[in-house]
This record gives C-alpha cells, structure tokens and sequence, in this order.
C-alpha cells in the first residue's frame, strides 16, 4: 500500500461473512501490523490510511532512538 509508506500491505482474511483486513509493514527483522479492520467497499477509508501512517511514523522513531 503504496499511499501508507514503503514495504506496507494488506492482508485480507476471510472470516464466516466478514472479510479482515490487516494493513502491515515488512522490515527484515519484523512484521509491524498497523491495523486490523473490516469493510466491505473497495477503497480504504482515509482515517485508517492516515492512523497506519502516523503508526508507521511512530514505529520508524521508536526504533530510530530518537524520542
């Protein structure tokens, strides 16, 4: 998912009558899952690409040591 950052993706997991989707990052030492939501239309909603980004920006500084 290009339009989250670099390495993130989308998982989707099919579940009784709902479909799971789960937005991650790959990092070579971790998978950093960013959210786990359901929808049923096509396009993500803008809250959840801009909560994945600001997670993904926080676990970039987290692992930067620069708090």
């Amino acid at each position: 998912m290009p339009g989250i950052g670099a390495h993130c993706h989308e998982l989707r997991v099919t579940d009784a009558d709902l479909t799971w989707r789960i937005v991650n990052h790959l990092e070579s030492e971790a998978v950093v899952i960013l959210d786990v939501f359901t929808k049923k239309t096509r396009a993500t909603p803008k809250a959840t690409i801009e909560n994945c980004q600001r997670r993904l920006a926080a676990y970039r500084k987290a692992i930067s040591g620069k708090e």
